[in-house]
């Protein structure tokens, strides 16, 4: 998206920094002290906000190691997570590798994509 897009959708440098002093919903991965993948969840709503890796750094499991924590925090506060890609990206590919589901078109060639929390075993 563009600076303007995200504008009108109220992503802002400003609205990212709140996001970021005020809870844990950011993370980077980096690869010899270089920052090659950034992702950030929306904890109020409970969406996969943003994941994006360096193209060179593609197929490392980077991208995977960066939604299982995007998952676990979002998992925290809500028993379901959404997201929404283009339809035909390797970010979707990904994301349905690991089990996101409920696939909705919502236009312009994206979807909206929902994981449900694991259930865990419960204690005898």
């Amino acid at each position: 998206m563009t600076t303007d897009e995200l504008t009108e959708i109220g992503v802002t440098p400003e609205s990212i920094a709140i996001a970021v002093s005020t809870a844990p919903c950011s993370w980077v991965a980096t690869v010899d002290e270089e920052i090659v993948g950034f992702a950030m969840v929306d904890l109020d709503s409970g969406c996969l906000f943003a994941l994006f890796v360096l193209p060179e750094h593609e197929g490392r499991g980077i991208g995977t190691r960066l939604t299982h924590a995007c998952e676990s925090a979002l998992f925290e506060r809500h028993p379901a997570a959404w997201l929404e890609t283009a339809q035909d990206s390797r970010a979707a590919q990904l994301y349905r590798y690991l089990g996101w589901g409920h696939e909705v078109e919502i236009g312009g060639g994206d979807v909206r994509l929902e994981k449900q929390r694991p259930v865990t075993a419960s204690s005898p």
